[in-house]
């Protein structure tokens, strides 16, 4: 029985751990923003964000984005970062689209290769989009969505932290 509960308290401090990990591997990154410029995804810390990875090859993540826009703005006073990852380059088209999209919120782009890879570190294991992870004010993804996010998916995953 001792060796039972042992295995149980190791395998919880695990998965604990690597919770942790998942967070870190967000705070770690930074990548160019529409400016060209790095910005290190460190600042998030400490603050509750949605973070969005997206293309602009993908029509779920079209559809998505209007609703990431609106809840950023909707939630800008009460401290709520919304960031999209862009898996793909910066260019002129990219930045074209963010505008058409009216994409008011924090805007990174981490190329595919390492995007795919943070997709993966947060628990994207099939790297597909649209993918979005919730986090709270310690860092901790209270949230992890592969595929469209509703309006209503998003304020309920927010509403908690806010």
């Amino acid at each position: 029985m001792r060796h039972l509960f042992a295995l149980l308290f190791f395998a919880v401090t695990s998965l604990s751990a690597h919770a942790a990990d998942e967070a870190t591997a967000l705070f770690a990154a930074g990548f160019p923003g529409l400016d060209g410029q790095p910005v290190a995804l460190a600042s998030l810390k400490g603050k509750p964000a949605v973070v969005n990875f997206w293309a602009r090859w993908c029509g779920p993540c079209r559809s998505e984005i209007p609703h990431l826009a609106e809840l950023a703005k909707q939630h800008k006073a009460a401290g709520l970062q919304v960031v999209g990852i862009g898996v793909e380059d910066l260019g002129d088209s990219a930045r074209d689209f963010v505008a058409a999209y009216e994409m008011d919120y924090l805007v990174v782009f981490a190329g595919a290769g390492k995007g795919v890879e943070l997709m993966k570190a947060l628990g994207n294991t099939k790297a597909g989009l649209p993918f979005t992870v919730v986090i709270d004010a310690d860092g901790k993804i209270t949230t992890r969505k592969l595929g469209v996010m509703s309006a209503e998916d998003m304020q309920a995953a927010v509403a908690p932290l806010l």
